[in-house]
């Protein structure tokens, strides 16, 4: 398989001024880059593609070497790559009908990522073995110290840096990772995915939201405030910015870390794992209306959209899948329409099942359940269902 690995970095305050100086210098090279398309198509309908511009390199590396010159030219192949990949993906959203969303100038704030090809490139990974310090090599940087808090494995395929506030990342790309596959259990389990717990499963088990926003949120808003109150391109403000931008990422690393610990759970003593197809950006989207008329409940669907990207979901049910592969077991997508108002025991749906947020009554059995269990159970048999008849076809 191929996997991820992220650990944090601790440059010196030199290596962390070249980290920096090397983050800017590729953001210059992809906007030039992305100019470069814009012009030639405007002006003569030439199309430039990747390879003219690699081939280009040479020139613009010699003709800047205090500049361009500094760095790897194989991570500078990276970046026009990710250029041509932006392209790519502009076209392909243009032949299916979708909204393209043309490429745009990265500003200082939208470009946090620089990658190397590990292949003696300008980037080593491990470049002092003997060392009892793991350390990273980067052309133009140096050696340049890991806080390695798990082992790599598999053959490491590109090295990235990547810049999150004032803290900087290696994420190491890893092909051949072997998986780690766990013994078989014989459980098979359906979950449904809540606000107010984060995962019900279908034999009674809530994994509880922490809710990590809404824990900030004061801290938050007082953080904002301040920032409103700064004038455009002064310290203070940029002091201020720093600030806002350290809390969001706190809430994302408190987000997922939960989630990891809360996927490992379900993972590690369950075999068959049935969950809803979600369409989360459908289900976050604004509520109807317009600004002169706007629809009925705007508040709270915005506290409801709010809810739902704080327990993170999404987030959720990528990780599990990586883990679920990862560990050998199967995971099932199912069809969440009705799930949470049809009934577990005789199959009757009705909105009025489901009274409240937590109480489900069948109206016409008399089952009552929590609401989110009796779904869950509704997912699995789901799942089990569909699984069945994959088998049999």
């Amino acid at each position: 398989m191929r996997r991820s690995f992220k650990f944090l970095l601790r440059p010196t305050s030199r290596q962390a001024a070249a980290l920096a100086a090397c983050l800017e210098d590729h953001r210059q090279l992809y906007n030039a880059a992305l100019e470069h398309r814009r012009t030639a198509y405007a002006k003569a309908g030439v199309t430039i593609r990747y390879g003219d511009q690699s081939a280009e390199l040479k020139h613009i590396r010699a003709d800047d070497l205090d500049g361009q010159g500094r760095w790897s030219a194989g991570s500078q192949q990276q970046t026009l790559r990710r250029l041509d990949k932006a392209f790519a993906a502009f076209f392909r959203r243009i032949k299916k009908g979708a909204k393209p969303g043309y490429p745009r100038f990265k500003g200082r704030g939208w470009f946090d990522t620089v990658e190397w090809p590990a292949a003696r490139n300008g980037a080593t990974w491990d470049s002092q073995p003997h060392d009892p310090v793991t350390r990273v090599y980067l052309l133009g940087i140096g050696h340049v110290r890991v806080h390695r808090h798990r082992a790599v494995k598999g053959r490491v395929k590109t090295i990235g840096v990547k810049r999150e506030g004032r803290r900087w990342y290696v994420v190491l790309s890893c092909d051949e990772v072997p998986a780690q596959l766990l013994p078989a259990t014989g459980v098979v389990v359906g979950i449904d995915l809540g606000v107010a717990s984060l995962v019900t499963t279908s034999d009674g088990h809530h994994i509880d939201n922490r809710r990590h926003l809404a824990a900030c949120a004061g801290r938050l808003a007082s953080a904002q405030r301040d920032l409103a109150r700064t004038k455009r391109g002064s310290k203070r403000r940029r002091k201020a910015v720093a600030r806002v931008a350290a809390l969001h990422a706190k809430v994302r690393r408190q987000r997922v870390d939960r989630a990891h610990k809360a996927a490992l759970a379900l993972v590690g003593g369950c075999d068959v794992i049935v969950h809803e197809d979600l369409r989360i950006a459908n289900m976050t989207r604004s509520a109807s209306g317009t600004i002169e008329a706007p629809g009925r409940n705007v508040a709270a669907k915005s506290g409801l959209n709010r809810s739902i990207l704080d327990a993170g979901w999404g987030v959720f049910l990528t990780i599990l899948a990586h883990k679920a592969e990862s560990a050998g077991r199967e995971l099932i997508a199912v069809d969440p329409r009705n799930t949470s108002r049809t009934c577990s025991r005789c199959g009757h749906c009705a909105k009025d099942n489901r009274l409240t947020q937590a109480a489900f009554a069948c109206t016409a059995c008399g089952h009552t359940a929590h609401a989110d269990v009796n779904a869950a159970i509704n997912i699995l048999r789901a799942g089990l269902a569909l699984r069945q008849a994959t088998q049999a076809a």
